[in-house]
């Protein structure tokens, strides 16, 4: 894969299809080891992230099938094979985080209290993320965790325990320490309340409900879950990826005369903030054929096109429903005329990659006006991004995270001259055919 990058020749036109939202798919992977029989879901996006989730419920013992976007995960012969081990399961959860925290909350209280337990690690990147927001709701719980070379951070041991519920209160809205402690309360004792949660993504309820699990809605998205309830199969279809569309919609609303439809993009309240924020920003955005729920999730054809350009704000409260989306708006605010703000987005900080200094960093040697915060970014624009020549280009920096590649890929559409990404292959994490799907709304395949 070339890492050679150039302007757009001309708008973007068409309609596509993103790949299964990753959200999902990761749970539709991991839950179908707790399930009491097989469960399947069609559009199951297969990127190296989500394959790290099925390789680790491999290892615990499902028996697993995927062919042609369709994924069947049968539980196997279920906790107790594991207790006569002689040594800990070992699990690389790769470069996911999702894989890593929900299997925390998963295994604390699912594995036998008997047995050498499973030992998580990870690449280098995932290895720095924080994990001490997961572990310690879940050692207050009786949870036996051990990190086993810095505190908390992978790699990290889980043996069983028996698990007493509590109440817990989420210092940030996280989806993750969210459905980590809500898996962990479905083996507790007791009634575990997690508040909290506040916007954060909501496709774990969803899911878990599908599943005959009773979840107490304690209102402003505090829920509780009582112990010992039985989860059953499911047979759900997984909605195309907001995260992923973003790229493509963004570009549409930055490029004059392009227009973009994405079909069966999730319409979850929880992840469209990225086409409100499009709205605020002068794009057309419309919904058509909203359908649903399918088995708990509502999708739709989103259709984004160039319109009448203005500054957008971001606020706090937003973050949750469209923190993945955050790179590519920043690029949009580049296109824009007026000063553009992100704020309450320190979260960005510890993800893949300190996404706000990279983002900041890329764009500024594009030549663009960007301030930097420690919760966000301030853009003013409009301001032609400035790339390099074809034998020297501008060089910007990924740090392997996916989305920093793919908003920059993004930004260069608008750039003269020349640029290139340090690590293209990157974007294999979510969406392995990223490139081959931005040529084809620009025909230039």
């Amino acid at each position: 894969m070339s890492s050679l990058l150039s302007c757009a020749p001309g708008p973007l036109q068409g309609a596509l299809c993103v790949p299964g939202d990753k959200s999902v798919s990761h749970r539709a992977a991991l839950f179908g080891l707790f399930a009491t029989g097989p469960c399947r879901a069609t559009g199951w996006l297969d990127a190296a992230d989500t394959r790290s989730s099925l390789a680790a419920v491999r290892a615990l013992g499902a028996e697993v099938s995927y062919a042609d976007g369709v994924l069947e995960v049968a539980p196997g012969a279920g906790p107790e094979a594991l207790a006569v081990r002689g040594e800990p399961v070992a699990i690389d959860c790769g470069n996911s985080g999702t894989t890593a925290r929900l299997l925390l909350g998963l295994l604390a209280g699912w594995l036998p209290p008997a047995g050498p337990g499973v030992v998580l690690s990870g690449d280098a990147s995932l290895s720095k993320r924080p994990m001490a927001r997961v572990i310690d709701p879940l050692r207050d719980m009786g949870a036996d965790i051990t990190c086993l070379e810095t505190p908390g951070r992978l790699p990290i041991r889980v043996r069983g325990a028996k698990l007493t519920a509590a109440e817990h209160h989420l210092p940030v809205p996280s989806a993750q320490v969210k459905t980590a402690l809500l898996l962990a309360g479905l083996n507790a004792a007791g009634r575990t309340v997690v508040r909290g949660g506040g916007a954060s993504r909501d496709h774990t309820e969803r899911l878990l409900r599908v599943m005959g699990v009773q979840l107490e809605d304690l209102g402003d998205g505090d829920l509780a879950v009582a112990g010992g309830q039985v989860a059953e199969r499911f047979d759900i279809a997984v909605p195309g990826d907001p995260s992923s569309a973003a790229f493509f919609l963004t570009a549409a609303a930055m490029i004059p005369a392009s227009r973009v439809t994405v079909t069966g993009h999730a319409l979850n309240e929880g992840r469209v903030g990225a086409l409100r924020v499009l709205r605020r920003a002068g794009a057309q955005v419309a919904i058509d054929r909203a359908r649903g729920p399918r088995q708990g999730e509502m999708l739709g054809d989103v259709t984004v096109a160039h319109d009448q350009p203005r500054p957008f704000v971001i606020t706090a409260e937003e973050i949750p429903t469209l923190v993945d989306e955050i790179p590519v708006l920043a690029v949009l605010a580049t296109a824009l005329p007026g000063t553009s703000v992100i704020s309450g987005a320190a979260e960005l900080r510890v993800k893949e990659s300190d996404r706000l200094a990279l983002m900041a960093a890329n764009l500024k040697r594009l030549g663009a006006e960007v301030t930097e915060y420690p919760d966000g970014l301030e853009i003013t624009g409009p301001v032609r991004l400035r790339g390099g020549t074809d034998a020297d280009p501008v060089v910007l920096e990924t740090a392997g995270d996916h989305r920093i590649a793919m908003a920059m890929a993004i930004a260069a559409l608008t750039a003269e001259g020349r640029c290139a990404l340090d690590d293209p292959g990157c974007v294999a994490v979510s969406y392995p055919d990223f490139f081959t799907a931005l040529d084809g709304l620009l025909n230039r395949g």
